[in-house]
């Protein structure tokens, strides 16, 4: 048999999981043995529901103790063997393939009260759904693991920082400094595409070209605020990973001068964490995931806070599951993008797939001249810069206008 063949058998035993009839008719040892065994304690037989596991498991059959041949496995109850497991497999996987198994120990085996322990948070591989899952326990967290579940926290924050700070600021400036206007530009600052569509009467077929007899060109953003940004967040439990993206460009938003950045947070109630800014743990902190959702209450309370509505833009991100007064909501909209201010509906800030949405508020906000679409983090300065130049945005995907 060749290296090939032996390695494709090695493999297909390790996602079957070694039942007799998995005709693999390998046997693992060293290393792929305990590998084996961390696979087996989430996706055996007993890895299905509740702590320490009870269902059959959807994943991987194998062998085992269990009556129907399936494998016997599970993490039990216990945060030192849960740690001791997540130590395992952060040996024997790849950081990617960690967060994918701790969310689905997290999700099959009813694991999130063990969170609430610093053992566990210590162990644990931390990305941006581990901290939608600690925010949704911050109530409950004992006193003992706030200190660790920060840490935690503040680790993918400024992680997340590094990763997007820096082009958001540099799209943003430009952005700020294309959109004031000035009509005797300097021959670098000419924007060519306005120029060209605002003298199109001044084509001469004979020579084939355009007689540009007004300059539309970029001015250069002076010192001061020159907008004003609104971000409304949707902190129901299902927009987890939006809130904490949303958290951090607004701390990113807020550390540039030339931009004003509220942010506000709600449910069935509204809080403004805009005083917090300086510090997205503390945002993070602040929310509450979970509950019901009044998009009317909150974009009310945005609409009270412009004061410039032509140098405004305002973001809500939300799944549109509206739990208040709909036609309310939707004129709302409709007030502040005729008082001149740029709305962007964001369905989800996330790196995830198309989100669960009510595609008929969607579709309303769409006919009112607001399209609705999920978002990805690197996008988002694209967004953002969009807005404030008052262009179309950059829609990633068209069915999300639907």
């Amino acid at each position: 048999m060749t290296d090939g063949e032996n390695e494709r058998l090695r493999r297909w035993r390790l996602v079957l999981g070694g039942q007799g009839a998995d005709g693999t008719g390998y046997g693992l040892n060293g290393a792929d043995a305990a590998m084996d065994r961390t696979l087996e304690a989430l996706y055996g037989a007993r890895g299905g529901h509740g702590p320490g596991g009870t269902g059959v498991a959807a994943g991987r059959p194998g062998t085992g103790a269990a009556a129907d041949g399936r494998r016997s496995g599970g993490l039990g109850g216990s945060a030192p063997q849960v740690a001791r497991w997540l130590g395992d497999i952060r040996t024997y996987f790849p950081t990617s393939v960690v967060q994918v198994m701790q969310r689905d120990a997290i999700d099959r085996l009813g694991l999130s009260a063990l969170l609430l322990e610093p053992e566990m948070l210590e162990a644990v591989e931390a990305d941006v759904h581990l901290v939608g899952t600690l925010l949704s326990l911050n109530k409950a967290m004992p006193e003992t693991t706030k200190t660790t579940a920060r840490a935690v926290v503040r680790k993918v924050v400024e992680d997340l920082e590094k990763r997007l700070a820096t082009r958001t600021r540099a799209t943003l400036t430009g952005a700020l400094d294309r959109s004031a206007r000035i009509s005797r530009p300097r021959h670098r600052d000419i924007d060519w595409d306005r120029t060209i569509r605002a003298n199109l009467k001044n084509y001469l077929p004979e020579h084939k070209t355009v007689v540009p007899e007004r300059l539309i060109g970029y001015g250069r953003a002076a010192r001061g605020v020159k907008k004003d940004v609104i971000l409304c967040i949707d902190q129901s439990g299902s927009m987890a990973a939006s809130v904490v993206y949303a958290s951090v460009f607004g701390a990113v938003l807020a550390s540039m001068r030339s931009i004003a950045t509220r942010l506000v947070v709600f449910d069935t109630s509204v809080v403004d964490l805009t005083d917090q800014l300086d510090d997205p743990v503390d945002v993070l902190f602040g929310t509450q995931l979970g509950g019901g959702t009044d998009i009317n209450r909150a974009l009310a309370y945005c609409q009270s806070q412009i004061a410039r509505p032509a140098d405004t833009v305002v973001v809500l991100i939300s799944d549109l599951y509206e739990g208040g007064i709909r036609d309310e909501m939707l004129g709302r909209v409709a007030a502040m993008k005729a008082s001149g201010v740029q709305f962007v509906a964001l369905l989800a800030l996330s790196d995830e797939g198309a989100p669960s949405y009510d595609r008929e508020h969607a579709a309303a906000l769409a006919a009112l001249g607001a399209p609705a679409f999920a978002c990805t983090p690197d996008l988002f300065p694209e967004v953002m810069a969009a807005a404030i130049e008052r262009r179309q945005l950059p829609i990633p995907d068209l069915a999300m206008r639907q």
